[in-house]
């Protein structure tokens, strides 16, 4: 087939309708309250209410562990009692990061639309995605009748080797808190409340309940908080989930400076502080440094909220106004979200699934970043004769992540290994969605002949390739909550696997399902390469489209890919080889004399706010794939830059489709800047733009100074210097197809 003639076959996905809200429940349409008439109105709402009530909104039960359960709690994650008398509602809380994750229902045979990995929408650059795919999320919570969803993780990917990296949007502030932000406001336009978690700095598993991270406040301003902030300030969650690990000394949910200091002063946050479940230490300490509701408290050591808090308020300890203030929080969230005066109906509602199935596959599709395409191996000639598919369960559906935003999703799950061990084991499973590959390969391309071998012995594997026309190895790599990943080798005989088949076949193309990096130590011998993350429920689809050419791919990563675990700040998993000692010691009955809650990892992030690309730049360090790297089947060339400085700055630029099938570009605008530790490389803007052959669009984007200023911790400031900033214009972080400077003047923003 000449390039011609294929072209002509490619075609970019179309979007679904930004309002796409597919199920009744959805049909609201009044705007919640401001957030000063949501304020009055809460007060009223306090002042109304007696000790006893204030003092029962304020913790939260775990359901499944709850006795003698009322008969409307869902055996889900949360359940507080409202107060009918006053039209507060019970508050009925689900996991949510990809999904309505439901976990005990689910096992009942209740199912929910997957999404896919988080980093998956990260990759896509796509606000309006964003915020569509939390509508819909906040559809079927509401039409499952769950009014709030521990929704919006935004902690940044500091560490390749992350657990739960899959369910947060990378390691750069702006995008994360960009990203986040419209997904909680997708969520919360159904009338539900949504969090953001997890408040701050958690980003590793291992000990993650006893972990002690330790930062300078400027660094941390500049960094993880910032993404915080940012996306606070987009979604305006009803409330913010406090996390397990301390924070320099002090756990998080009992920590005056995060909670206290930052988020209610310097942010003006007027909704209410949850605990992650079993991160609660204390009544007092807590209550006072800012925490508005024990959640889960079956999780934690002892019951802190609820008498122990009367009697606290009664000894004086914790004043009857701290404990108004508490209510008035929850009730802040509870009204501004529009929850109180649209409540979530009584009884499950109908559900369009075949219509949020399509969002689901819109997020593969557009999150997808085909990182290497040699010789144009891909998109798949769909003439091929022999096609043989290899590995990772592809004849039956596609892996997703684990712990609590495992998703039971429609269609089922062809594919579940229970853990025998590990920290995860009690709640997690490796769980493949019935999404297949192979079925999706088969349509694309009907009068080949498609084999599955399941690429456990490389050798058949390499021979079936030998005689193909074309080879597609899938590999995985599993993540969870819970569990750091120990190597990110591709696990088993997988680097073995893919190599005798790429020596067999020089057409072979990889795709990958993992929840972060993994090394390829087969990169060389392999043209063509598809980081399809966990692809969700409809990711057989999603991945057969992007390979065959009927989807243009567009992802960008949203984090760097290492070229080797030493580029990493921290090649080891800090507290792993003492957890393993400590496990081992129970085990054989040893004499070691640590328990897990016992051993309190102290990890200095020395790396500062460089995280990620901005450190591997300031280092000088060359990574397998950088930070906004993603390929098409079409070519973009940007030109026309044109720079305004001052007291703001703007930067416009053009892009052009040279090639000869649409597709969708993200241009990346980058700032060297920073006084305060040195300059660094940051983003400071981006825009997807989708564009037919020969198109033309000017992009232009006014900067938030935060992102290129020092953060002052004397003035409790942002400053931007006054001087000169070199700015870029890329495809990546480190590219400069268009560069020049920005002269600004000097300036002060609150915190």
């Amino acid at each position: 087939m000449t390039p011609t003639a294929r072209a002509l076959r490619w075609r970019v996905a179309m979007t679904l309708p930004a309002l796409l809200l597919a199920t009744a429940a959805t049909a609201q349409t009044a705007t919640p309250p401001a957030d000063d008439a949501a304020q009055a109105r809460a007060d009223t709402l306090v002042r109304q209410m007696t000790r006893e009530e204030q003092l029962r909104a304020v913790f939260g039960y775990f359901p499944p562990m709850s006795k003698d359960r009322p008969a409307d709690m869902i055996p889900s994650a949360g359940y507080v009692p409202g107060v009918p008398r006053l039209n507060i509602p019970t508050l009925r809380e689900s996991d949510a990061s990809l999904g309505v994750a439901n976990q005990i229902e689910q096992r009942k045979g209740d199912v929910a639309t997957a999404l896919p990995a988080s980093l998956a929408l990260a990759a896509s650059f796509d606000p309006d995605l964003a915020y569509r795919s939390g509508a819909m999320i906040g559809a079927e919570a509401r039409a499952k009748t769950f009014n709030v969803l521990l929704a919006g993780g935004v902690n940044l990917t500091r560490d390749p080797w992350g657990g739960r990296t899959f369910e947060y949007l990378g390691e750069d502030p702006l995008l994360a808190g960009i990203m986040a932000g419209e997904s909680i406001r997708g969520v919360q336009s159904n009338h539900i409340v949504s969090t953001v978690k997890h408040l701050a700095l958690n980003p590793q598993e291992t000990l993650r309940t006893t972990m002690d991270a330790r930062i300078g406040e400027a660094d941390l301003r500049e960094s993880d908080l910032l993404a915080f902030q940012i996306a606070i300030e987009r979604g305006r969650p009803g409330s913010v989930m406090c996390s397990y690990n301390k924070l320099d000394g002090d756990w998080a949910c009992e920590n005056d400076f995060l909670l206290n200091q930052v988020l209610k002063r310097d942010w003006g946050y007027r909704g209410w502080v949850m605990s992650d479940w079993g991160a609660v230490h204390s009544t007092v300490k807590a209550a006072n440094a800012g925490l508005d509701q024990q959640s889960g408290r079956e999780l934690d050591k002892a019951m802190y909220f609820g008498k122990p808090l009367a009697d606290a308020v009664a000894a004086g300890t914790v004043t009857p106004a701290r404990l108004a203030d508490m209510n008035r929080r929850i009730l802040w969230g509870v009204v501004s979200t529009g929850l109180i005066d649209h409540p979530v109906p009584t009884t499950a509602q109908t559900i369009d699934y075949a219509a949020h199935a399509r969002v689901a596959q819109e997020a593969a599709e557009k999150g997808a970043v085909l990182l290497k395409n040699e010789r144009g191996v891909l998109p798949l000639a769909r003439t091929a004769k022999r096609i043989v598919v290899i590995g990772a369960h592809a004849d039956v559906g596609v892996l997703s992540g684990g712990g609590s935003s495992q998703v039971r999703s429609v269609g089922g799950a062809p594919v579940e290994i229970p853990l025998t061990e590990g920290a995860a084991a009690s709640f997690a499973r490796i769980t493949w969605h019935a999404s297949s590959p192979l079925a999706a390969i088969r349509a694309m391309a009907p009068a080949a002949t498609v084999t599955y071998l399941d690429g456990l012995d490389p050798a058949a594997a390499a021979a079936a390739a030998r005689s193909a026309d074309l080879a597609i190895v899938f590999a995985w790599q599993w993540r969870t909550e819970a569990q750091d990943v120990e190597s990110l080798a591709l696990p088993g005989l997988q680097d073995t696997l893919i190599d005798a088949v790429a020596s067999a076949n020089r057409n072979t193309t990889v795709v990958l399902e993992t929840g972060g990096p993994v090394l390829m130590p087969w990169l060389n011998k392999v043209p063509a390469v598809l980081q399809a993350w966990y692809p969700g429920q409809r990711g057989g689809e999603a991945i057969a489209n992007l390979l065959f050419g009927a989807v243009n791919p567009s992802g960008k990563l949203p984090m760097t890919f290492p070229a080797s675990i030493a580029q990493a700040p921290r090649p080891t998993v800090p507290g792993l080889a003492e957890m393993k000692a400590a496990d081992a010691a129970r085990k054989t009955g040893g004499t070691y004399g640590m328990v897990e809650r016992e051993l309190v990892p102290v990890v200095p992030y020395a790396e500062g706010a460089a995280v990620g690309y901005r450190g591997y730049l300031k280092d000088g360090k060359r990574p397998l794939f950088p930070f906004g790297h993603g390929l098409s089947y079409t070519q973009f060339r940007y030109d026309g830059l044109k720079i305004e400085g001052g007291d703001q700055l703007r930067v416009r630029f053009t892009v052009t489709n040279t090639g000869r099938v649409a597709g969708a570009d993200v241009p990346q605008i980058y700032a060297t800047a920073g006084r305060r530790a040195g300059a660094t490389t940051r983003l400071i803007g981006f825009e997807r733009v989708t564009l037919a052959p020969g198109e033309r669009r000017e992009v232009s984007v006014t900067v938030d100074p935060r992102v290129i200023a020092d953060y002052d911790v004397a003035g409790r400031r942002w400053h931007v210097a006054a001087g000169r900033y070199p700015i870029t214009v890329g495809h990546f972080a480190g590219d400069a197809a268009l560069s020049g400077t920005a002269t600004l003047a000097e300036r002060s923003v609150k915190p």
